[in-house]
Parts: C-alpha cells; sequence; structure tokens
C-alpha cells in the first residue's frame, strides 16, 4: 500500500546519524550531504568522525555539520545527546539508527555482560534515540526514521544468539513503530547483508574462544563484507525518499529472506552452502572432533556446514542436508521460488 506520506524532501532538512565514523553510516553522511542536508553525527570514535565532518565541510561548506561522541552501550550518555540534540537541532526530520556491533559464540559460552552489551548498542540505543527525538520528529511534517537491522535480523543461525536476537528486536520494534506512526511520520527497516563496513574489524568474540581462532575468523568475516557501503548508503535513501517500510540490501540477502520466508522450519537445510557464504560468526561450542573414520549416526543422513562463516570459536558444526533423513521430506518444484 502507498504511503499516504509525500516524498520525503532532503534539502535543507537536518537529520541525525549514529555509527557515522565510518563504513554505511559514514556514507549514508556523504550521500545526506549530497542532497542539502543538515547532518548532526553520532560515534564513539572521535578522531574518525571529526575526519568524516572535514570532508563533508569541504565539499559543502554551506551545510551545518554537528558531531557528538557518544558511547552507545551507556544509557546517560544516550539522553545526554537526545538532550543536546533537542536543544541545538530542534527542527531535526530525519533519524538514522545505524550503530551496530557483533558477537560470536555459542549461547552457553556467552555471558549475561557480554549479551547486554549487544542489545544495548543494538536494540536498546536506538529504542532510546527514538523515543527521546520522537516528539521533534512528529513535530517536523514529512519526517522519517530509519532502523538498521541485519540479515541476521531475517534469519537466526547457529552463533548468533546475541547478534540476532538484537537485529529481530529492532525488526520487531520497526514494524510496530511504523504502524504507529502511519501518516505522521515514515519508518523504514533496513536489512544489509554482506556490505563493507568496520563490522568484522570492531566484532567481538565470546572470551571462551582463543584468540588466534578469533583473529582468523575476522579475516574470513571481512572477506564476506563484499557490498560497496556507497551503493548500500544510495539504495536506503531512495526507500526513504519514497517512504518504503523495508528494504534488504544484497541479491543474497533477498534470496535468503524469500526462502527463510517461504520454509520458515527448515530454510536451515534448504540454503545449505549458500548460506555459508553469506553468515557471519560460528558458534564457539567445542565438541571433540569425529574421527575421518567414524562412521555416520544412523539414520542421520549427509550432512552440510552450517551456515557459518569461521569467526571464531572451533569446529563448525554441521546441519542435515536438504532431503536427507534427518531434514524431512525434499523441497518440490511447487514449492520453491527465489542485493
Amino acid at each position: 500500500m502507498p504511503s499516504p506520506l509525500r516524498p520525503y524532501q532532503f534539502a535543507a532538512a537536518t537529520a541525525v546519524v549514529t555509527g557515522a565514523a565510518s563504513g554505511l553510516g559514514e556514507e549514508m553522511a556523504y550521500e545526506l550531504a549530497g542532497r542539502g542536508s543538515n547532518l548532526v553525527l553520532l560515534d564513539r570514535d572521535a578522531p574518525r568522525l571529526a575526519a568524516v565532518a572535514a570532508r563533508i565541510c569541504a565539499r559543502h561548506p554551506r551545510l551545518l555539520v554537528d558531531c557528538l561522541t557518544v558511547d552507545l552501550a551507556d544509557a546517560d550518555a544516550v539522553d545526554a545527546a537526545a538532550t543536546r540534540v533537542l536543544a541545538e537541532h530542534p527542527g531535526v526530520s530525519l533519524l538514522v539508527n545505524n550503530a551496530g556491533v557483533a558477537l560470536g559464540g555459542g549461547f552457553e559460552h556467552l555471558t549475561l555482560e557480554e549479551f547486554d552489551w549487544v542489545m544495548d548498542i543494538n536494540f536498546r540505543a536506538p529504542v532510546r534515540l527514538t523515543r527521546l527525538l520522537l516528539p521533534a520528529l512528529l513535530a517536523s511534517p514529512g519526517s522519517h526514521i530509519v532502523n538498521v537491522s541485519s540479515l541476521f535480523g531475517l534469519i537466526g543461525p547457529p552463533g548468533q544468539t546475541a547478534y540476532s536476537a538484537s537485529k529481530f528486536a529492532v525488526r520487531g520494534f520497526t514494524d510496530a513503530l511504523r504502524h504507529e506512526l502511519a501518516g505522521r511520520v515514515g519508518v523504514t527497516a533496513v536489512f544489509p547483508g554482506g556490505v563493507r563496513t568496520r563490522l568484522a574489524e570492531t566484532a567481538r568474540v565470546a572470551r571462551a574462544v582463543p584468540s588466534h581462532e578469533a583473529e582468523a575468523g575476522r579475516r574470513e568475516f571481512a572477506k564476506m563484507l563484499s557490498y560497496p557501503a556507497d551503493a548500500a548508503a544510495r539504495e536506503i535513501l531512495a526507500a526513504v525518499e519514497a517512504r518504503r517500510g523495508r528494504v534488504v540490501i544484497t541479491r543474497q540477502a533477498r534470496t535468503i529472506d524469500a526462502v527463510a520466508r517461504l520454509f520458515p522450519a527448515s530454510h536451515m537445510s534448504i540454503l545449505g552452502y549458500v548460506l555459508t557464504r553469506a553468515a557471519r560468526l560460528t558458534v564457539s561450542a567445542r565438541p571433540a572432533p569425529a574421527s575421518p573414520a567414524s562412521p555416520t549416526p544412523e539414520g542421520a543422513g549427509p550432512t552440510v556446514p552450517v551456515p557459518t562463516v569461521p569467526i571464531p570459536g572451533g569446529p563448525v558444526p554441521t546441519i542435515p542436508a536438504a532431503g536427507s533423513p534427518a531434514a524431512g521430506s525434499p523441497v518440490t518444484g511447487s514449492e520453491a521460488t527465489t542485493g
């Protein structure tokens, strides 16, 4: 259904962007500036953030660019940042909740502190910022909110309990908010696939995982992040302008999303090798490796790698191949379908 709101107008608007010091947030800042938006940029990395702001000011000297150094894991710091935004930029009309962190490891190896760290940054900070800035957004006709979820807000592979929980939470929050604010404020949920960002560089791993395995996993993780961030930023802003409620970035992510929706209970088996190339972190559970001569358990059928890439944590687990006795009935042609 078409949005009752008119297309979003970027020129002379004021946009708040979190995670703006690098990656997708940085590229969205450049793209917004190119469209004539004033900017309030948030990140914990002050030197990188200042460099981004300097580049924007050099290219667009008439724009207002404000930088706030804030750790989104600190609720008090988030509240203080929102207070400053409201005091100095009361006309804000676009909020982009982009900042995020990753954490690898099986649930039994994660501490509650580690789990909360991911939830605080990926979910609670966007909720706090949105709630605190909502009065200003409602007062600015035609405003818009962007919440960046993830491919792992569409599927939940092993080793991703914390990250997927945070991104599914963003997805649910955004969907409900879109319905509540319909006709008043536009709301877009973004589900990026392997976009080239610093996520691999900044990802954490459960403390139980040896450091050499964590580092090897980060290198593999980084290889998967290949889609240009500037292209992703343009896709997101096109969705904002058109008031689209949902955008899935990369063809691979769209394929995975389609399969997961068609086969909610069996998509992990169906996707098999495809997801092996798409996922980001592995299970940190460390069972004793089976001997090469060990027979396959009776009735288990053949196995394929679980859709994960080694950040890190021991042997890659397996799941039954589609069509094997353990995986259930094979998919027929009538059930199948497909950036």
